[in-house]
């Protein structure tokens, strides 16, 4: 579209907003029906450790939903000279799971518990043995649940508990809603219902029954709803709070709010069954998408859906890429005190690329870039730590190719789960995040690690505000009967560029290697952690 075009587009509500709340940054995109951004904003924020729970201050929530949008409501004034008042459809994401419990008057009873708060590990055990379904310690249940076991006096107060984005998504609609992927966060989803698990919301209930307390478990948990269904409109109170310059009108559509993890699916095209994505960053996680459930209970992988409500495998590893970025920080500190300085893009470009220089296997050499512990591997705390023996061949090509197989380590022990015991099959994955930015070096680590095709593709950098407005464009511009991932395939991607490295042979019998060295020196790690203070 022209700038003229994209002006009318704007004016005549031809868009689709998409607003994520991220742990260090919420961001707003305006998207229009061809699916670009055509303006952002954004607002940063960080976490903090109050009263022993990790959790964010509500009125900081709404200041940064607030400051998101008006940035993006500048965004257009300055491109296009047009004060934004109405949009086509809206959607919320936000961190998947946490704990934001409310009275039947509205009030927030304990400061909002975000996935990150591990305090809740008695709980998730008993509720992962009651169900004999593995319910992860950030769960919103599990939360919950600990809630009841510590005795927490607000307990008997619960009217209504949800996730961020569906507080965000009540704020503005009046609806106690989420979507199907965010709910997966919050507790087991039955398949073939598509909402909470009946036997196990049962369970629970006659598990806490001899409390006394006046509400039911499905009684304080949003209505569950698939992509593609209305979820309520934006109330006149909720264009106020949205847009306090009040500009913005009543009544546009919102779909379901989603978690981050849905949204991150739909960004990178992976709804699809026997496809999945993989996120590299401090921490790294795969989302497989499954043709049918897992055979039994693993510690390691969670369940959880994507937002049309197939079930989803999801590993997770603690650390990935801050060992990574340590030693090339040294390297950087080494090239400045030589007299040569070196951007970013460089320093990674030129180590990254001794990797594909490297010994197969990385010539003997072993790190653990463990800066916290490592659910997969059984660790509860983290050392980096780089070890070699003496017939090790080590050189720069095989240190560099040893921290990239290490970054995808734990990930590779929870994945050869999906793959070995349950035989899930998975034609492609696609992967995202900032190791991917120097081309190839990160796909083919990947790709031998996993035995996969590693894709990336040129939207891969937009993100999960874009992935939510993708959403909310799909519920009001979708055909009669069109799936999301047709929807998607057909519409969104069909033409969008990407790259795909399939696995050499060669690269994976070497981390094959890798990986038995990494096992059997994971108490070497350990000994560390007991011994290095």
């Amino acid at each position: 579209m022209n700038q003229e075009d994209l002006k009318q587009a704007i004016i005549g509500g031809q868009t689709s907003l998409g607003i994520e709340f991220g742990s260090t940054r919420i961001k707003a995109v305006l998207i229009d029906q061809r699916f670009e951004t055509v303006a952002s904003g954004s607002y940063e924020w960080e976490n903090q450790l109050k009263d022993g729970f990790w959790t964010y201050d509500q009125e900081v929530i709404l200041t940064g939903l607030q400051t998101a949008y008006r940035e993006m409501k500048q965004d257009v004034q300055q491109k296009y000279g047009v004060t934004l008042q109405t949009v086509g459809s809206i959607g919320f994401s936000a961190m998947m799971h946490g704990y934001m419990a409310f009275d039947n008057t509205g009030k927030l009873l304990v400061p909002f518990r975000t996935w990150r708060n591990a305090t809740t590990g008695a709980a998730a055990r008993e509720l992962t043995e009651l169900f004999q379904f593995n319910i992860p310690e950030r769960w919103t249940i599990a939360h919950l649940y600990q809630a009841i076991l510590n005795g927490e006096e607000h307990v008997p107060s619960i009217d209504y508990v949800t996730t961020l984005a569906g507080y965000i998504h009540w704020l503005l609609t009046g609806s106690k809603v989420i979507g199907v992927g965010d709910a997966s966060g919050i507790f087991p989803i039955e398949e073939s219902s598509h909402t909470y698990h009946p036997a196990m919301v049962r369970q629970f209930d006659e598990l806490i029954a001899a409390k006394g307390y006046p509400w039911k478990l499905e009684g304080v948990l949003p209505q569950v709803l698939l992509s593609g269904e209305q979820a309520g409109a934006l109330t006149g109170e909720g264009a106020k709070l949205l847009d306090p310059a009040g500009d913005l009108q009543a009544g546009i559509a919102l779909c379901p709010p989603e978690g981050d993890a849905g949204t991150g699916m739909v960004a990178t095209n992976s709804v699809k069954k026997r496809t999945g994505n993989v996120s590299v960053g401090t921490s790294v996680f795969a989302m497989i998408v499954l043709e049918h459930e897992l055979s039994k209970l693993y510690p390691e992988i969670d369940m959880v859906t994507t937002p049309d409500g197939s079930p989803v495998g999801m590993v997770h590893a603690n650390n990935c890429s801050s060992d990574l970025n340590a030693w090339m920080g040294l390297f950087r500190e080494f090239s400045e005190a030589m007299g040569y300085g070196a951007d970013s893009g460089k320093l990674f470009s030129v180590l990254l690329g001794k990797a594909l220089e490297a010994d197969p296997d990385a010539g003997g050499l072993m790190s653990y870039g463990y800066l916290s512990g490592e659910n997969i591997t059984g660790l509860e705390q983290g050392r980096p730590l780089f070890v070699r023996s003496p017939e090790s061949n080590f050189n720069l090509a095989n240190f560099m190719r040893t921290h990239l197989f290490t970054a995808f380590g734990a990930l590779k022990l929870g994945m050869d789960i999906l793959t070995e015991n349950e035989k899930v099959g998975i034609d492609s994955i696609l992967g995202h995040g900032g190791l991917f930015k120097t081309p190839v070096v990160g796909q083919k680590a990947l790709a031998a690690a996993l035995n996969v095709p590693i894709s990336v593709m040129s939207t891969a950098g937009e993100g999960g505000a874009w992935g939510m407005a993708l959403l909310a464009s799909y519920m009001t511009n979708k055909d009669q009967g069109e799936s999301l991932e047709g929807f998607l395939g057909e519409k969104v991607f069909k033409d969008v560029a990407g790259e795909e490295i399939a696995p050499d042979p060669a690269d994976v019998a070497g981390f094959e290697t890798f990986i038995k060295r990494y096992q059997a020196g994971l108490a070497i790690e350990q000994a560390a952690v007991d011994h290095l203070i």
